[in-house]
Order: C-alpha cells, then sequence, then structure tokens
C-alpha cells in the first residue's frame, strides 16, 4: 500500500469565476471502491501530481471527483451544438465535470476534467456513466495521437467504478480523468450567442484569448483575431487527421475546440485501406463525417464560430459578415498548405520544389492507393525502403504494377530522403482489430493486450523487434464490417 502523504492540491476555478453562467456547481456521483486501471505518469508529472499519492486511497477519489480539494469548485459546463447538423441550444457536460485547472510543466494552465462521473442536469436523459471499453478508447488513442505530434486533450487515469452500465449489454462501468488546455469549444460559443448576453460572449470571447491566443488581444481588433486564430489552429489539425488517416468520428460543433486539440475519441478510428468516403461511426449513417469530409466540416464548424461571434466583429452586421467571410476564405489556403507540407514531408521530397511538381505526384499517388485498396499507414512506411532502392515492398501492395513503377520513377527522380520519410510515417497507429481486441480483454479483466498496445503506440516511429503484429494490417473480413460506437 503507498504511504504517500496527501499534497496540497490547488485546483484553480478560473472558468467558473469567469463565466459563471456557463458553469453548473455540481459533485460527482459517490464511488465506494474505485480500483485504477490505468495512470499516465509522464503526464502527472508534467502537471505536479504525486503517482504514488494518485493510486492512494485519497488519490483515487480525486481521480473519481469524490475527493475535492479545498477553494475546488467543480462544474459542469454549459455549451450548445450542432450534432450532425442539427442545431441543439443546451447540451453541455451530461456526465462530466470540470474539477478545476492546474499548471503545467509549460506554465500554462490544464483543465482537470472528468468523464462518466454521473448525471448532471444537463445529461439529457442518459445516465450520466461510461463503461470501461470507451474510456480505455479514449486512454489509448489520445495518447497515440500525442505521440504523433497531433495536438489532443490527454488522459490521466482511468479508474474502475465497480459499477454496472447499461448500454446493448450490461458492462462495467469506469470514469475517465482527462487534461486538456481547455475544454471551451465552438458549441461555446454558440450557447453564448444565443443568451442575447453581448457582455457574456464578449467575456467568454476575451477568456479564450487570454488562454489560448493571447497575441491577438494586441491586434487591431482581438476577437476577429481570436477568429483568425481558431481558422489558422483547427486548419492545421484536421490537415493532421488527414495525414495519420484518423477519423474522427462525431465532429459536432461541441466536438471542436477553440484550443486546436482533438477532444471526444467515441467513435474515431484510424483507415486501413485508404478511401475518403470511410466512415466507421454506427451513428453516422450519412457519411456526414466521412474521412474525406473532414476538412469540409470544419470549416462548416467554424461558420458556426463566425455566426456567434458577429456581435463581438461589428456594430454593422453587414460589415461583420465581410469580416468574418474573410476569415473563414482563408481556411482553404491554410488547410491546404498544411496537407501539402505534411505530404511532402511523407513522401521526403526537397524543400523548394515547385507545386506544378510536387501537387500532380501526390494527387496521382492518392488515386492509386484509392484504387488499389492500400493500406494507408503500411505503405508511407514502405515508402522508406523504396528511398533506399528497394522498391519491392512497396510493389508487393498494389495490383496495378505498371502504374506504382510509373509513380515510383517519377517520385526517385526527385531525390527522396528516406531518413525523412522514416521519422515523419509511424510504424504504429491503433490499428483497429488490435484496439478492440486490447479493449474486449481488459472490459473481461486482462489488461496484457491493452498495455502491449499502448506500449507500441507510444513509439509510434519505432521499429521493434517482437512488435511486428502491432504494425500489420487488419484481416479483410475485419475491416469490411468494421464500426464504432459512442459508448454513450
Amino acid at each position: 500500500m503507498s504511504t504517500a502523504s496527501s499534497p496540497t492540491l490547488a485546483l484553480d476555478d478560473q472558468f467558473a469565476r469567469a463565466l459563471p453562467e456557463m458553469a453548473l456547481p455540481w459533485q460527482a456521483e459517490p464511488v465506494d471502491e474505485p480500483r485504477l486501471l490505468v495512470l499516465n505518469e509522464p503526464l502527472a508529472a508534467e502537471l505536479g501530481l504525486d503517482a504514488d499519492w494518485l493510486r492512494s486511497p485519497e488519490g483515487l477519489r480525486l481521480l473519481v471527483g469524490n475527493h475535492v480539494p479545498d477553494g475546488a469548485n467543480p462544474v459542469a459546463q454549459a455549451y450548445a451544438g450542432h450534432q450532425f447538423g442539427n442545431y441543439s441550444p443546451r447540451l453541455g457536460d451530461g456526465r462530466a465535470l470540470l474539477l478545476g485547472e492546474l499548471v503545467h510543466a509549460d506554465g500554462r494552465p490544464r483543465d482537470l476534467h472528468l468523464k462518466g462521473s454521473g448525471r448532471t442536469p444537463f445529461a439529457r436523459g442518459g445516465d450520466g456513466l461510461a463503461a470501461v471499453g470507451p474510456m480505455l478508447r479514449e486512454y489509448l488513442v489520445s495518447e497515440a495521437m500525442h505521440a504523433l505530434g497531433i495536438p489532443t486533450t490527454r488522459s490521466l487515469a482511468v479508474v474502475a467504478t465497480g459499477r454496472t452500465v447499461h448500454r446493448e449489454t450490461p458492462l462495467p462501468g469506469a470514469v475517465l480523468a482527462r487534461v486538456a488546455s481547455s475544454h471551451l469549444r465552438v458549441g461555446s460559443f454558440q450557447y453564448a450567442r444565443a443568451t442575447g448576453d453581448v457582455d457574456l460572449l464578449r467575456r467568454l470571447a476575451d477568456h479564450a484569448i487570454a488562454r489560448h491566443h493571447p497575441s491577438a488581444a494586441d491586434a487591431e481588433h482581438p476577437h476577429l483575431a481570436l477568429f483568425e486564430a481558431v481558422v489558422a489552429a483547427q486548419a492545421s489539425l484536421v490537415a493532421r487527421w488527414m495525414l495519420a488517416g484518423f477519423v474522427h468520428g462525431v465532429m459536432n460543433t461541441d466536438n471542436t475546440t477553440i484550443s486546436g486539440e482533438t477532444i471526444d475519441y467515441g467513435p474515431c478510428a484510424f483507415v486501413e485501406a485508404y478511401d475518403p468516403h470511410t466512415v466507421f461511426s454506427s451513428i453516422d449513417q450519412q457519411g456526414r463525417y466521412a474521412y474525406g469530409n473532414q476538412p469540409l466540416v470544419i470549416q462548416w464548424n467554424l461558420a458556426r464560430l463566425a455566426e456567434a461571434l458577429l456581435p463581438l466583429l461589428a456594430d454593422d452586421q453587414e460589415q461583420g459578415v465581410e469580416l468574418a467571410t474573410a476569415a473563414l476564405v482563408a481556411f482553404g489556403d491554410r488547410y491546404d498548405s498544411a496537407f501539402s507540407s505534411g505530404m511532402r514531408a511523407k513522401l521526403g521530397l526537397p524543400a523548394g520544389l515547385a507545386d506544378d511538381v510536387a501537387s500532380p505526384l501526390v494527387d496521382d499517388l492518392l488515386a492509386l492507393l484509392r484504387a488499389n485498396h492500400v493500406d494507408h499507414t503500411s505503405f508511407y512506411r514502405r515508402l522508406g525502403r523504396a528511398a533506399r532502392g528497394d522498391a519491392e515492398p512497396v510493389r508487393e501492395v498494389f495490383l496495378d504494377l505498371a502504374a506504382i513503377d510509373e509513380w515510383i520513377i517519377r517520385w526517385r527522380a526527385l531525390g527522396p530522403d528516406a531518413d525523412a520519410v522514416d521519422r515523419v510515417n509511424p510504424v504504429h497507429v491503433p490499428r483497429n482489430h488490435l484496439v478492440e481486441e486490447a479493449l474486449a480483454a481488459a472490459t473481461g479483466g486482462d489488461q496484457e493486450a491493452f498495455a502491449q498496445l499502448l506500449d507500441a503506440v507510444r513509439a509510434p516511429y519505432e521499429e521493434r523487434p517482437g512488435f511486428e503484429r502491432f504494425a500489420a494490417p487488419a484481416p479483410e473480413d475485419f475491416s469490411a464490417t468494421y464500426r464504432t460506437f459512442c459508448g454513450t
């Protein structure tokens, strides 16, 4: 048993104090016998938290929201949102709580936030609970995203509650402790705008500037600069998703952050065979959030943020619309630039290569990958060997050998850097069949497969003996039928 003494834990309530209209004081439901499933020790250290204490009975009570440090003010956050294109004026944290803010090692605040801590007044008929599998999924995939260098919320811990959660079948319950730069989202601004309280909207915008985009405060028009900064952050983020083959699955406006971090790993997955039409989420029956639609969707979501910000952009609405439209139009160029730069890096192309050379090469490659149903992750990793002279690992995954041979000749003529290819193209991502295998075992009480997969995705660029199965594509019969679920 740990003998760690209770630390003096300072949890600020900055959000609750700045925006009380959007912060409902609330307490987590009691958990009689919390049991730690996984703890992110490196993240705990970055937050100044003692890992031994977090494993203690008092620490576990903090991680499920039952130990509230002096001065803390847990709240359920209010927000609105478009869900699959349909507007809901009152969503909010239905099964979550913001415990407060901690100071990270970089000197910036981080939210300590719970999922699955019980019903709140925003629950909308839900039970407020979470199951072990979906919470471990968020832990696993968010750590993989972090290792890949993609901006993301982080997972501090998953704690079993001993409760039974009823979904399609009875499942063991859990609480996820999540860390984020903040939980401000497009839906937060939609909620503030819907109240008609311009002062609240202005305070929210100023809070977002101070928290995430402080340089906007010095701009001639700070609130327009805030919008421009969010456009830039989201363009960069979604380009990184596309480059990694990540499919978010539920890109509602309440899941679009102001910080530019990935949030909410519900029905997420990674593409196997490259196809822009790929959809995994069981509830996305129209394919709104398909892999290839993600840039268009995020621009649509940003347009909803622009609408919410209009009263702050200009006294005259038409002038405000013009300013917002100009900023939103810039999304396309920012996204294209980020994606093009990322693709050049994945292909190891030299700096300064003309667009009229690089762009056709990329476009032709993506068409080949789609037509030949080539695995997205392993193809790019194999390019490193092709750049060193051995093209067979690339050729063997194509049916149209003449087409890929012609493309390889064009690519090699540009002098690709093999080491650069290996630095940016991962060996390991959370392969969907391995994720499901690990979560099924962990739900049954065996965490060995989860721990092994976590170990692999935390070192995504390293080829290690004994880890070969973590780099292999899923069996074809698995990929053809794979569906993901939100867990609510």
